[in-house]
């Protein structure tokens, strides 16, 4: 019985090191609002601890421009697959719940290059939008945007009230669309 048993604690131990490793590669990244706090501000631009994009709601329900501005790209280019406000739909996730766990250098990425997601037949691929100059050129508004939405902070529907546009905002878009 003993020998018997040996194989068994072996396939036991070899399958508990898979999940251990399968989830050291996992991210464990956890987006909230501790995390999103506005640690640091440039010419209207908010950044959290870490130094990656955030926004700001004032009380009265004032946002930055560029949660703003994300909001409006989002309706204009992301929301026909990822639904109103990033709840999702049957074509792609809702970002609103995916930005909880993704990393802004993983948002980039996926963003720029595109996803493909082949399980069970379910084909799922987001297209890149690395050279779409309406999406590349606002990346870290539809990043604002979407993480406010995605931490609990925004409720759905457009903001009601939005800071002015900085100067700042005004001079990356040109120089970014090449006007």
């Amino acid at each position: 019985m003993r020998g018997f048993l040996m194989p068994i604690r072996l396939t036991i131990l070899a399958v508990t090191a898979s999940f251990a490793l399968l989830a050291s590669l996992v991210s464990t990244h956890a987006d909230d609002k501790a995390a999103a706090a506005v640690a640091s501000q440039d010419n209207g631009k908010y950044a959290d601890k870490e130094g990656n994009p955030t926004f700001k709601i004032q009380e009265d329900g004032t946002v930055d421009w560029y949660t703003y501005s994300g909001y409006r790209r989002f309706n204009s280019e992301c929301n026909v697959c990822h639904g109103a406000d990033g709840a999702g739909s049957s074509f792609a996730p809702a970002l609103a719940n995916s930005l909880k766990t993704m990393t802004y250098a993983d948002f980039l990425s996926i963003v720029a290059e595109g996803r493909k997601n082949l399980s069970a037949g379910n084909e799922k691929v987001m297209p890149a939008f690395g050279e779409n100059k309406n999406v590349y050129c606002y990346m870290d508004d539809l990043y604002v945007y979407l993480r406010a939405r995605a931490v609990g902070d925004l409720p759905r529907g457009r903001p009601a009230k939005k800071e002015d546009k900085p100067e700042a905002a005004k001079e990356a878009e040109t120089s970014c669309m090449g006007g």
